[in-house]
Protein backbone atom coordinates (compact mmCIF):
# COMPACT_ATOMS: atom_id res chain seq x y z
CA UNK A 1 0.00 0.00 0.00
CA UNK A 2 2.85 2.54 0.82
CA UNK A 3 4.23 2.10 -2.73
CA UNK A 4 0.50 3.00 -4.25
CA UNK A 5 0.23 5.72 -1.74
CA UNK A 6 3.62 6.96 -3.18
CA UNK A 7 3.38 6.33 -6.86
CA UNK A 8 -0.86 8.09 -6.59
CA UNK A 9 0.96 11.36 -4.55
CA UNK A 10 3.90 11.56 -7.40
CA UNK A 11 1.17 11.25 -9.96
CA UNK A 12 1.79 14.17 -12.98
CA UNK A 13 -0.81 12.44 -15.40
CA UNK A 14 -3.41 16.14 -15.57
CA UNK A 15 -0.10 17.92 -14.30
CA UNK A 16 -0.66 20.59 -17.64
CA UNK A 17 -4.38 20.96 -17.10
CA UNK A 18 -4.58 21.81 -13.32
CA UNK A 19 -4.25 25.81 -12.83
CA UNK A 20 -1.83 25.17 -9.21
CA UNK A 21 0.05 22.06 -10.49
CA UNK A 22 -0.49 18.84 -9.14
CA UNK A 23 -1.14 17.95 -5.40
CA UNK A 24 -3.15 15.02 -5.01
CA UNK A 25 -4.84 14.36 -1.26
CA UNK A 26 -5.86 10.75 -0.52
CA UNK A 27 -5.33 8.89 2.65
CA UNK A 28 -5.87 5.31 3.19
CA UNK A 29 -4.15 1.63 4.95
CA UNK A 30 -4.69 -1.81 4.26
CA UNK A 31 -6.80 -1.72 7.41
CA UNK A 32 -9.10 1.17 6.45
CA UNK A 33 -12.62 -0.06 7.46
CA UNK A 34 -15.01 3.03 5.87
CA UNK A 35 -14.06 4.76 2.07
CA UNK A 36 -15.17 8.29 2.14
CA UNK A 37 -15.11 8.88 -2.04
CA UNK A 38 -16.00 12.57 -2.26
CA UNK A 39 -15.21 14.85 -5.73
CA UNK A 40 -11.76 16.79 -5.71
CA UNK A 41 -9.77 18.67 -3.08
CA UNK A 42 -10.97 22.37 -2.71
CA UNK A 43 -8.18 25.36 -2.82
CA UNK A 44 -7.50 25.09 1.01
CA UNK A 45 -7.14 21.44 0.79
CA UNK A 46 -4.74 21.30 -2.06
CA UNK A 47 -2.68 24.23 0.01
CA UNK A 48 -2.59 22.04 2.96
CA UNK A 49 -2.26 18.55 1.65
CA UNK A 50 -4.91 17.59 4.03
CA UNK A 51 -8.15 15.54 2.78
CA UNK A 52 -10.80 17.55 4.08
CA UNK A 53 -9.67 19.72 5.91
CA UNK A 54 -12.06 23.50 5.01
CA UNK A 55 -15.10 23.92 6.26
CA UNK A 56 -16.66 20.81 3.85
CA UNK A 57 -14.89 18.67 6.59
CA UNK A 58 -16.25 20.26 8.79
CA UNK A 59 -19.28 19.51 7.88
CA UNK A 60 -18.75 16.34 6.68
CA UNK A 61 -17.45 14.72 10.58
CA UNK A 62 -20.26 16.33 11.95
CA UNK A 63 -22.52 13.88 9.63
CA UNK A 64 -20.50 11.18 10.64
CA UNK A 65 -20.45 11.85 14.32
CA UNK A 66 -16.63 11.86 14.63
CA UNK A 67 -14.06 14.04 16.07
CA UNK A 68 -10.50 14.94 13.78
CA UNK A 69 -8.82 12.38 15.29
CA UNK A 70 -11.14 9.27 14.36
CA UNK A 71 -11.77 10.95 11.12
CA UNK A 72 -7.46 11.20 10.34
CA UNK A 73 -7.43 7.47 11.90
CA UNK A 74 -6.47 6.20 8.34
CA UNK A 75 -7.10 2.69 9.99
CA UNK A 76 -10.56 3.76 10.03
CA UNK A 77 -11.10 6.24 7.29
CA UNK A 78 -9.79 5.92 3.91
CA UNK A 79 -10.11 9.11 2.09
CA UNK A 80 -10.33 9.26 -1.64
CA UNK A 81 -11.57 11.36 -4.05
CA UNK A 82 -12.94 11.20 -7.18
CA UNK A 83 -10.45 13.68 -8.82
CA UNK A 84 -7.10 13.65 -6.40
CA UNK A 85 -5.95 17.39 -7.34
CA UNK A 86 -7.68 20.75 -7.16
CA UNK A 87 -9.48 20.94 -10.72
CA UNK A 88 -9.67 24.55 -10.61
CA UNK A 89 -12.58 27.00 -10.56
CA UNK A 90 -15.37 27.53 -12.99
CA UNK A 91 -18.52 30.11 -13.06
CA UNK A 92 -19.86 28.53 -9.81
CA UNK A 93 -17.04 27.06 -7.82
CA UNK A 94 -15.29 24.10 -8.06
CA UNK A 95 -14.37 22.72 -11.61
CA UNK A 96 -15.52 18.83 -11.97
CA UNK A 97 -13.00 16.16 -10.80
CA UNK A 98 -10.32 15.11 -13.23
CA UNK A 99 -11.92 12.17 -15.28
CA UNK A 100 -8.43 10.35 -15.45
CA UNK A 101 -8.14 9.68 -11.43
CA UNK A 102 -10.98 7.78 -11.02
CA UNK A 103 -10.45 4.83 -13.27
CA UNK A 104 -6.36 4.61 -12.85
CA UNK A 105 -6.36 4.58 -8.74
CA UNK A 106 -9.73 3.64 -7.52
CA UNK A 107 -9.62 -0.02 -8.30
CA UNK A 108 -5.40 -0.71 -7.11
CA UNK A 109 -6.53 1.13 -4.24
CA UNK A 110 -9.64 -0.74 -3.17
CA UNK A 111 -7.70 -4.50 -4.11
CA UNK A 112 -5.12 -3.03 -1.10
CA UNK A 113 -8.37 -2.30 1.43
CA UNK A 114 -9.99 -5.31 2.43
CA UNK A 115 -11.89 -4.53 5.40
CA UNK A 116 -13.84 -2.14 3.66
CA UNK A 117 -17.39 -2.44 5.42
CA UNK A 118 -18.84 0.98 3.91
CA UNK A 119 -18.27 3.09 1.14
CA UNK A 120 -19.45 6.73 1.34
CA UNK A 121 -20.61 8.27 -1.86
CA UNK A 122 -20.51 12.10 -1.89
CA UNK A 123 -21.86 14.00 -4.83
CA UNK A 124 -23.50 12.96 -7.89
CA UNK A 125 -19.63 12.28 -9.96
CA UNK A 126 -18.79 9.27 -7.16
CA UNK A 127 -22.42 8.21 -7.07
CA UNK A 128 -22.39 8.05 -10.84
CA UNK A 129 -19.09 6.38 -10.86
CA UNK A 130 -19.98 3.67 -8.00
CA UNK A 131 -23.48 3.10 -8.92
CA UNK A 132 -24.12 3.45 -12.61
CA UNK A 133 -27.75 2.79 -13.21
CA UNK A 134 -28.97 2.06 -10.12
CA UNK A 135 -28.44 5.80 -9.46
CA UNK A 136 -31.41 7.71 -9.76
CA UNK A 137 -32.09 10.54 -12.17
CA UNK A 138 -30.90 13.21 -9.27
CA UNK A 139 -28.54 13.92 -6.66
CA UNK A 140 -31.87 14.26 -4.47
CA UNK A 141 -33.81 11.07 -5.39
CA UNK A 142 -30.29 8.71 -5.31
CA UNK A 143 -29.80 10.20 -1.42
CA UNK A 144 -33.77 9.91 -0.74
CA UNK A 145 -33.13 5.72 -1.42
CA UNK A 146 -30.08 5.78 0.44
CA UNK A 147 -31.58 2.22 2.03
CA UNK A 148 -31.30 0.49 -1.45
CA UNK A 149 -27.64 0.77 -0.99
CA UNK A 150 -26.95 0.78 2.25
CA UNK A 151 -25.30 -2.78 2.80
CA UNK A 152 -22.36 -2.13 0.30
CA UNK A 153 -23.02 2.36 -0.35
CA UNK A 154 -24.45 5.35 0.91
CA UNK A 155 -24.90 8.45 -0.82
CA UNK A 156 -24.59 11.68 0.74
CA UNK A 157 -24.90 14.84 -0.91
CA UNK A 158 -21.89 16.84 -1.11
CA UNK A 159 -21.05 18.35 2.69
CA UNK A 160 -20.16 21.69 1.02
CA UNK A 161 -21.68 24.97 3.37
CA UNK A 162 -23.42 26.01 -0.48
CA UNK A 163 -25.36 22.69 0.12
CA UNK A 164 -27.67 24.57 3.31
CA UNK A 165 -29.47 25.38 0.80
CA UNK A 166 -30.43 21.70 -0.38
CA UNK A 167 -30.12 20.57 3.57
CA UNK A 168 -33.03 22.83 4.07
CA UNK A 169 -35.24 22.31 0.89
CA UNK A 170 -34.71 18.07 2.25
CA UNK A 171 -35.55 18.19 5.42
CA UNK A 172 -35.63 14.41 5.48
CA UNK A 173 -31.87 14.15 5.26
CA UNK A 174 -31.05 15.19 8.50
CA UNK A 175 -33.62 13.43 10.10
CA UNK A 176 -33.45 10.42 8.55
CA UNK A 177 -30.60 9.83 6.40
CA UNK A 178 -27.86 11.69 9.33
CA UNK A 179 -29.34 9.14 12.36
CA UNK A 180 -28.62 5.97 10.17
CA UNK A 181 -25.65 7.10 9.26
CA UNK A 182 -24.13 7.91 12.82
CA UNK A 183 -25.76 4.43 13.55
CA UNK A 184 -23.32 2.52 10.51
CA UNK A 185 -20.50 4.92 11.64
CA UNK A 186 -20.81 3.99 14.96
CA UNK A 187 -21.42 0.19 14.37
CA UNK A 188 -18.21 0.25 12.20
CA UNK A 189 -15.66 2.47 14.19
Amino acid sequence: MHDLLHEIKNCTECLYKLPLGANPVVQASPQSKIAVIGQAPGIAVHQSGIPWDDKSGDNLRNWLGVDKDEFYDENIFALIPMGFCYPGTGKSGDLPPMKICAPLWHAKLFQMMPDIELTLLLGQYAQRYYLGKKARKSLTETVKSFQDYSSEFLALPHPSPRNNIWQSKNPWFKEKVLPFLKSRISEII
